[in-house]
């Protein structure tokens, strides 16, 4: 059944064909902005965080690559999840018989295939193609990041739906939505690599949730982490972040009062 839902997940996002174009074009400019922007920086300070200037490269690109697939700022499946919970519906949701995290995790993720596959794919070939990269040449490495972009669904999910069950005290997800955008882009590491933060603020950041998202599956990827340290802090993550979700769920759901009646 959630191998369903998950293909389902997928089915609705392709059928946004021009939001899917556009947001290729989106990723393709931000890219390529952010790219010359990097460059600038890493001809001021060369291996600013660890990395060379084509590391560097290579984790914007990755960056947009992931931005949808992850929604690192919001956008997910949790954006519906908080308006059913608004209105109501979520009534429904539970009516089913289905287990209501099991069903938005295996939404997202055919949400976040279609996106990779869709919207995050081009912009990272268009970075191949017209920038000096650091990609790796075995195939190893791209089935340990694969496991690391697995892990960091997880997590990604793991933060979104906790936000979004907030929705069932605060009654509205504007707020939420906001606080997802600002903390996602920060401390995942789109703006800026969490390696270049130095002292005790950089290991603090680089602890965080949010760091399984982006700067875990680059560093897997670039080959400047070990696969054991860094697929046991992303499940680690994903652990406690999926049961904090059902704890949440389980207090927010013993005693639903729906809005308007």
């Amino acid at each position: 059944m959630y191998t369903a839902v998950a293909a389902g997940g997928f089915r609705r996002y392709a059928t946004y064909r021009a939001a899917t174009a556009a947001g290729v074009f989106t990723n393709t400019a931000f890219g390529i902005i952010l790219v010359y922007t990097y460059l600038a920086l890493w001809d001021e300070k060369p291996h600013l965080g660890g990395y060379d200037q084509a590391q560097a490269v290579t984790y914007v690109w990755l960056g947009q690559c992931l931005f949808a697939t992850l929604a690192i700022s919001g956008g997910g499946v949790e954006k519906d999840l908080m308006e059913r919970i608004r209105t109501g519906a979520i009534a429904i949701d539970l009516y089913r018989p289905a287990d209501l995290q099991l069903w938005w995790l295996s939404t997202d993720l055919g949400r976040s295939l279609f996106q990779l596959l869709g919207r995050g794919v081009i912009p990272f070939l268009v970075g191949a193609v017209f920038f000096p990269m650091a990609l790796p040449v075995d195939a190893g490495t791209w089935a340990a990041f694969l496991v690391a972009l697995l892990l960091a669904m997880l997590v990604s999910f793991g933060i979104r739906y906790l936000l979004a069950l907030s929705v069932f005290w605060l009654l509205d997800g504007m707020g939420v939505g906001q606080v997802l955008a600002i903390t996602g882009i920060f401390f995942s590491g789109m703006s800026l690599p969490l390696n270049v933060f130095p002292g005790s603020f950089g290991e603090v950041v680089r602890f965080l949730p949010w760091a399984a998202q982006l700067q875990v599956p680059a560093d897997v990827l670039l080959g400047e982490t070990g696969l054991t340290r860094a697929f046991a802090f992303q499940a680690a993550w994903a652990v406690a972040l999926l049961a904090a979700g059902r704890l949440l769920q389980s207090a927010a759901t013993r005693r639903v009062v729906v809005q308007g009646g």
